[in-house]
């Protein structure tokens, strides 16, 4: 299978109960589950026991324990609330009966309203953008885990990546990534949500360290997520161009937030993130 095909396999749950799903890995994974994949099988968990078709408001996860790759994750949803316009879900994502990662998901079909949004940032068109595979070319051993990681999403930097910043040796306040999926996705809502979902947990850790100059793989450093907020604003077509604008407003105590939003092609706010990480640079240890 492709890279895409794959994600789309790992989306593809096993259902094994009414509240029951069971949720494979692709071929190609870091040492522990990632975390982008774990919220969005989560959220097709979550979406397949709805009893009102109703779009997805809000996701949070928090982040208890690594996944095993090599194992299956199982997914138990709860049932908090089912109306015809809200409806809430906790899922609990297990692995050998431990709790990896416990995700709240509201989804609300309030209706419209009144609406406005932060606009765009002006980027370069994607088409005209170098591949990220072109950007990896020359970093392969500085950057093994991102030469060698699973794509199936295209992704095409407005900006320099944090390897390519480091090697010239400047410094960036904000990371803007076009991406969009390497093949056609289904005509499924839940799969486009999910896939939003999955990358989301992409680059955006990325601004925290930019602003010091630094770089995974040229400098060491220790980053690990402990919780993540997706609010959707707007449906996503992920097989179409968005651009994830994201920015990181604090770090101390060796906690950084991460910031983003999803824009479509027309500068339509799709989604806002925040992530929490722990982010420990350890100086005089650079490669």
């Amino acid at each position: 299978m492709s890279d895409f095909e794959e994600l789309l396999a790992v989306l593809d749950l096993r259902r094994t109960g009414d509240d029951t799903f069971v949720g494979s890995h692709p071929s190609k994974n870091p040492v522990r589950t990632f975390g982008g994949q774990m919220m969005a099988q989560a959220l097709v968990a979550g979406s397949r026991t709805l009893k009102h078709e109703q779009p997805p408001s809000a996701l949070s996860a928090h982040f208890i324990a690594g996944g095993d790759p090599e194992k299956d994750l199982d997914f138990h949803v709860v049932r908090l609330r089912d109306e015809r316009r809200f409806a809430n879900r906790r899922v609990d994502v297990m692995q050998d009966g431990a709790l990896l990662s416990s995700v709240m998901i509201s989804f609300m079909s309030a209706g419209r309203g009144l609406v406005h949004g932060v606009t765009a940032p002006e980027v370069p068109d994607p088409q005209g953008l170098p591949k990220i595979g072109e950007l990896l070319e020359g970093y392969e051993e500085i950057v093994p885990l991102f030469a060698g990681a699973l794509r199936p999403i295209e992704w095409r930097y407005t900006n320099d990546p944090a390897w390519v910043m480091r090697d010239k040796g400047g410094r960036l306040e904000h990371n803007r990534v076009w991406m969009k999926s390497e093949g056609q996705m289904p005509a499924d809502p839940v799969l486009h949500n999910a896939a939003l979902v999955y990358s989301s947990d992409t680059t955006i850790l990325d601004s925290i360290i930019t602003r010091h100059g630094l770089s995974w793989g040229w400098d060491r450093i220790f980053a690990v997520t402990m919780d993540h907020t997706v609010w959707f604003h707007r449906q996503v077509q992920f097989d179409e161009w968005v651009l994830y604008s994201t920015t990181s407003p604090v770090l101390n105590d060796s906690r950084g937030l991460g910031t983003g939003h999803f824009f479509d092609a027309a500068g339509q706010m799709i989604a806002t993130v925040v992530q929490e990480g722990i982010v420990k640079h350890f100086p005089g240890a650079s490669q």
